[in-house]
């Protein structure tokens, strides 16, 4: 398991988390979403495949929960370099998140901009939008009472994969919110966990 904290990510100085803020935000505007935080990702993975004999580089997966969904979702749109991937309570279309979250209106000052001032940024942001470039097998974990990132997120890039006749999973947790793998009930956490095994298990077997 390889874990990193990108640019954009919390647990250092202001400035490191702040890479990803939309050019248009202030007092330091940076590169935006799925940008420099994609490319740390991306280089640590290239770093540990060139360094450690025993990584296979066509037997990677790769998994993301929140903000690490919304990297998952929009990673296998861009590459097909990972054998599997799990996307867990992502945000995959900003356009529909900025009215529905329990934080609506907020992503603007990541952003830079309204939805209704920019509605091509958001949906340039969004994962959904390069859904036809995802030949990625994917699992798509949410809860129905999320209310951070609303299950409607991953209903639309089930449905989109669906239409598009690719291989995607997604299952919904009754009852749960956005803390489901932290603080969800034990029941649910152990068959999110299980659900996660058994799906990388079957894709990344030699």
């Amino acid at each position: 398991v390889l874990w990193c904290i990108p640019r954009g990510g919390s647990g250092r100085e202001e400035a490191w988390g702040r890479t990803i803020c939309g050019p248009g935000t202030r007092p330091d505007p940076g590169t935006g979403w799925g940008s420099v935080d994609v490319d740390d990702v991306l280089a640590v993975v290239d770093h540990v495949v060139a360094t450690r004999p025993f990584v296979e580089p066509d037997r990677l997966g790769v998994i993301g929960g929140s903000y690490g969904g919304y990297l998952t979702s929009w990673i296998i749109g861009h590459t097909n370099r990972f054998a599997a991937a799990v996307s867990e309570r992502a945000v995959n279309n900003l356009l529909s998140l900025e009215w529905t979250s329990d934080i609506a209106t907020s992503f603007r000052t990541e952003i830079g901009a309204r939805p209704r001032e920019d509605p091509e940024l958001y949906a340039r942001l969004s994962p959904i939008t390069y859904a036809e470039a995802i030949t990625t097998p994917v699992l798509l974990l949410h809860s129905e009472d999320d209310l951070r990132c609303p299950i409607e997120q991953a209903e639309q890039l089930f449905v989109a994969l669906r239409e598009l006749g690719r291989a995607v999973e997604f299952v919904r947790f009754p009852g749960e919110g956005h803390e489901l793998s932290r603080s969800g009930s034990p029941v649910h956490r152990r068959q999110r966990a299980e659900l996660v095994l058994e799906f990388f298990a079957k894709h990344l077997h030699p």
